[in-house]
């Protein structure tokens, strides 16, 4: 299998320039995916190991990956805005994959903080599907965004030690939002020793969508 080419990039984001990579593989599918990053404040970066193996799941699967810093993280202008600002950067995101794939289908994905701004992104432009990984629902109400109308995948370690498991279950139980969960038994909120087993949960379920 050949290597994705890697491009860095800057996106024009609403503070400024926002430092992001494009990942295109070899063989395209016809989707772009955009992957959001856990929470700013607390050492979350394009770089952080589960969005990694979230990206690789997708290029295994012929997807391009756009990953990016909200602002305030690496390069990115600006500062941290409370989940507000950083959706308008996810917005600026997708402005950027929609130009330069226009005609690919858009799929979102977050982890933990990033899975918030992801969902809040999937209710603002026609998304193909969505995976969130360890949402925040103890951090952010999930039952004010308006619904999400494409396939959800949410992968949630039952060991979770950053986001409450007993939240997310009673989010779960009380949403009317169609979504496929995914439990992984005894994994902690990073998937330490897990994450091989995170990409092949999200190859799994995204077969039937991309």
């Amino acid at each position: 299998m050949k290597k994705p080419e890697v491009r860095k990039l800057s996106l024009n984001g609403p503070q400024g320039l926002l430092e992001a990579t494009i990942s295109i593989p070899a063989e395209m599918s016809g989707s772009v995916a955009i992957v959001c990053h856990p929470h700013p404040l607390h050492g979350g970066s394009m770089e952080n190991k589960v969005v990694h193996y979230t990206a690789r799941a997708l290029l295994g699967m012929g997807v391009a990956v756009l990953r990016f810093n909200f602002r305030g993280v690496g390069k990115s202008a600006g500062s941290f805005d409370e989940a507000i600002g950083e959706v308008e950067d996810c917005m600026a995101a997708v402005d950027w994959a929609q130009k330069n794939f226009p005609d690919y289908q858009l799929l979102m994905a977050g982890f933990s903080f990033g899975s918030y701004i992801a969902v809040q992104a999937a209710t603002r432009v026609d998304t193909a599907a969505l995976i969130t990984i360890a949402p925040a629902v103890n951090l952010y109400d999930f039952n004010a965004i308006k619904p999400v109308e494409c396939p959800w995948l949410l992968i949630q370690g039952d060991a979770d030690e950053v986001v409450p498991v007993e939240a997310v279950r009673q989010w779960l139980a009380e949403t009317d939002q169609e979504i496929t969960a995914v439990w992984m038994p005894d994994s902690s909120h990073f998937f330490h020793g897990r994450l091989l087993e995170l990409a092949d949960n999200i190859t799994i379920w995204a077969k039937g969508i991309i």
